[in-house]
């Protein structure tokens, strides 16, 4: 299937972004990589440790792209100073943009997060925002030098799903640049769901890192996103009010 999907210059044939959290151990990351196909992985930079033996970036293979985030800022001050330290400690230019004050809910600062998006931008950061699913800020975003937008899908870790659905529909329908669904997602078919919305890429840990067996779910999740992006290709049929036939009424034979 010819489906180019490039961020920051680099081509991807997994759709399905993965996190680092909430693992019961550190060991399972390689394996939950392997199993979900994904080939771009989210870590916070206060969970790395250079002096740790168990430092989590040796868990992740070579070949993934790392996408740093900067949990715990709660200004563009913070979150900028957050990214430059991740990319002098070689994790990379890429990073995701996490600016949060609400300490009940997590939602994100659209205003502090368009400040820092510009000054990573302009410093050569491939940046990818977190965000409250709100147009005008995906607008301002983009402006800032955004290479997609990350608006969430429920709460962060909540894995209440789609609850931003109407809001989600305006982005993909209005912004030009890939929208990545991130946060909330807790099923399968609701990564399906948000990639036949069409929807560039789903972000999910939770999901994963709590389930029963999370290299089964990093399966799951790995068909799903494949799947949803397959429908969203082939276009939905439209839906309709009432009952229409799927053969014809007339002309039986007795």
């Amino acid at each position: 299937m010819q489906d180019p999907f490039v961020i920051g210059g680099i081509p991807l044939s997994s759709r399905l972004f993965i996190g680092t959290g909430k693992y019961s151990r550190n060991t399972l990351i390689p394996e939950v990589i392997a199993r979900s196909g994904s080939q771009v992985i989210t870590v916070a930079l206060r969970r790395v440790d250079p002096e740790s033996d168990d430092n989590i970036v040796m868990h992740i293979p070579s070949h993934m792209t790392l996408l740093p985030n900067t949990s715990g800022a709660r200004t563009a001050e913070e979150a900028v100073r957050i990214a430059r330290l991740a990319r002098a400690a070689g994790l990379g230019n890429w990073v995701k943009i996490e600016v949060i004050n609400d300490q009940k809910y997590l939602l994100p600062d659209n205003m502090e997060t368009v400040k820092a998006t510009e000054i990573l931008a302009a410093e050569g950061f491939v940046v990818l925002p977190y965000m409250s699913p709100d147009l005008s800020a995906a607008i301002r975003l983009k402006a800032a030098g955004a290479a997609a937008v990350m608006p969430l899908g429920a709460p962060i870790g909540s894995n209440r799903g789609l609850q931003t659905k109407e809001l989600l529909r305006i982005l993909i329908a209005e912004v030009d640049l890939p929208v990545i669904v991130d946060a909330g997602i807790g099923r399968p078919s609701e990564a399906a769901e948000a990639m036949e919305m069409g929807a560039s890429a789903v972000l999910l840990n939770t999901a994963i890192a709590t389930a029963r067996d999370p290299l089964l779910m990093a399966e799951a999740f790995r068909e799903a996103v494949t799947a949803g992006r397959k429908a969203y290709l082939a276009g939905l049929g439209p839906v309709e009010e009432a009952a229409t036939a799927s053969s014809p009424l007339t002309g039986f034979l007795f």
